[in-house]
């Protein structure tokens, strides 16, 4: 097919802003490119994740701002091996169409681009890229796109990555996913947009770190999380860290009450 806040201390990570130590010895790292809400909130990029292995590196949701937030932190496109989506909400696909377009134009790319998601991935970021590019889009691609389209519970090799597709309550018709990934030792859980799941907590069991959203702090709602529910189940997740993303303007605005780490824009963890 083609077509924050951060603990200094704590264990097993080293988190940074900007530009990587080169001369480092570096495992696997997460870079946090987008950590905010669908609207922004003081002005955070929408969320977008880089996660860069020695085997592979891939971008866990593609928000619109995504390709900024790369040339922000001096990242070259041509390192994304592959994309997963967690669901085809704008704020979280979106971005796809502009890497579209650097990779034709700015950086050409001529090897296989695979973009996993749920059901509907191909023909809505097919639309997408038509609606915002008609005349670009009409061309043939100069690399071929491999979409995979999952719903989650069965797993599935990417490349040199292990993944594991989870289904989450987020959307009341179509599939919204989390994943955990494994990837040259490493584990990783991404959240996507959910409400509370036991899921989360089966699927952070060993887990060297939990990307895990938190929209609200006084609001519940049944399709995303808020820091009281995470902080009542945090003894209950698996994972050796659990950094908070997608965050949104009722916890910025309370942040002093978190004892959880934030995450922020640029962030970049050493796993």
């Amino acid at each position: 097919m083609r077509h924050g806040k951060i603990d200094d201390q704590a264990p097993q990570c080293v988190a940074s802003h900007g530009r990587l130590d080169e001369s480092a010895t570096v495992s696997v790292t997460v870079r946090f490119l987008g950590t905010g809400d669908a609207f922004n909130t003081r002005a955070r990029c929408h969320a977008s994740y880089l996660v860069t292995a020695p085997s592979a590196t891939v971008m866990l949701d593609c928000g619109p701002s995504a390709l900024l937030a790369m040339h922000r932190d001096g990242i070259s496109v041509e390192t994304i091996d592959a994309v997963f989506l967690s669901h085809l909400h704008g704020d979280h696909f979106a971005g796809l169409p502009f890497l579209f377009l650097s990779w034709i134009f700015e950086t050409p790319r001529t090897r296989p681009l695979t973009i996993v998601g749920p059901p509907g991935t191909e023909v809505r970021t097919q639309e997408l890229f038509r609606a915002m590019y008609r005349d670009v889009s009409a061309r043939i691609l100069p690399f071929t796109v491999h979409y995979v389209e999952v719903t989650g519970g069965a797993r599935i090799a990417v490349g040199a990555v292990d993944l594991l597709p989870f289904a989450v309550p987020h959307q009341p018709t179509e599939t919204s996913l989390g994943f955990r990934l494994s990837v040259d030792g490493k584990v990783l859980l991404y959240s996507g947009d959910t409400g509370w799941t036991e899921a989360l907590v089966t699927q952070s069991q060993g887990a060297d770190l939990f990307i895990c959203e938190c929209c609200f702090y006084e609001t519940r709602f049944d399709f995303h999380l808020d820091y009281p529910r995470i902080a009542e189940q945090r003894a209950r997740f698996g994972c050796r860290r659990l950094v908070l993303t997608h965050i949104g303007r009722e916890v910025l605005a309370r942040r002093d009450e978190i004892t959880e780490e934030l995450a922020s824009d640029g962030l970049v963890l050493e796993l």
